[in-house]
């Protein structure tokens, strides 16, 4: 059974796991190595069942430890070209991928990386690049998109498609507005090519999640501009007047921001 792990999801690091029982898949390692080794001996996971690490953008909460971890461990790294280049170039990478680990995604394009199919789309924000994944395993598909300033019309087709999905709820646009940001920060924030509000998400999914989506975890929240209820009882309202007796409601959580879930089993639909 297919299993998906958060490590931890907000501005102070980023690291999802996901493992087939017998192969292991990152998705950004934002956090120290030396946390996430704590973690994988205390969830009693091994750290070389991690056969591949795939890269959603270059910001530092999501890349701070993939060249180390890629290192030691020896796990090729996929990423986009530009989300590489942008790897090499930020300071916050003491230890870079290796160019026998470096791999490229197109977006659009699936590859096949051990028990996963995994097909990159472009997501919008103020990086050098930035995608979601969708994410194929014994007939889940898991999508996660993270740091969004718009949602797009591909990634409304990944959501309708979605069987378990990860996106981001960065603030309450109230919160925001009254916050102790300054303006600029403010407008990037809420700017096409910041982050995706409590709102903006609840929207996403309300006019877009079908029967097929059975869970939906909230990523990414910001801990000055939000509060895990609020985004969670945003979300949920938005989906249950949408949703009505159409299809039944997926089940709904928010990722800790500084600490691990549990361990979640998804479960095969075919």
């Amino acid at each position: 059974m297919l299993k998906f792990i958060s490590f931890g999801s907000g501005s102070s690091g980023n690291c999802y796991y996901l493992s087939s029982g017998t192969d292991g898949l990152v998705i950004d390692v934002g956090l120290g190595l030396r946390t996430l080794k704590k973690y994988f001996r205390e969830y009693g996971l091994s750290l070389s069942s991690i056969h591949n690490i795939i890269v959603t953008h270059d910001h530092a909460d999501h890349i701070k430890s993939v060249g180390a971890m890629s290192s030691e461990f020896n796990i090729p790294v996929y990423a986009t070209r530009d989300v590489h280049s942008g790897i090499e170039r930020n300071y916050c990478v003491s230890k870079k991928v290796s160019c026998e680990r470096k791999h490229y995604v197109e977006k659009g394009q699936p590859i096949t990386l051990g028990s996963f199919v995994v097909t990159p789309f472009g997501v919008p924000h103020d990086s050098a690049d930035n995608v979601g994944y969708r994410i194929e395993c014994e007939g889940v598909i898991f999508c996660i998109m993270t740091d969004v300033g718009t949602v797009t019309d591909e990634m409304k087709e990944m959501i309708s498609e979605a069987n378990y999905l990860v996106i981001e709820a960065n603030y309450d646009e109230a919160m925001l507005e009254s916050g102790p940001y300054p303006v600029y920060l403010k407008k990037r924030i809420a700017g096409s090519s910041g982050h995706l509000s409590n709102a903006s998400c609840a929207k996403a999914l309300a006019e877009n999640a079908t029967g097929k989506l059975r869970r939906v975890w909230l990523c990414h929240l910001s801990e000055e501009n939000n509060h895990p209820e609020l985004a969670r009882k945003t979300v949920e309202t938005a989906l249950q007047e949408s949703l009505g007796e159409r299809c039944s409601m997926p089940e709904l959580a928010v990722l800790k921001r500084k600490m691990p879930t549990g361990i979640f089993e998804l479960e095969t639909l075919i």
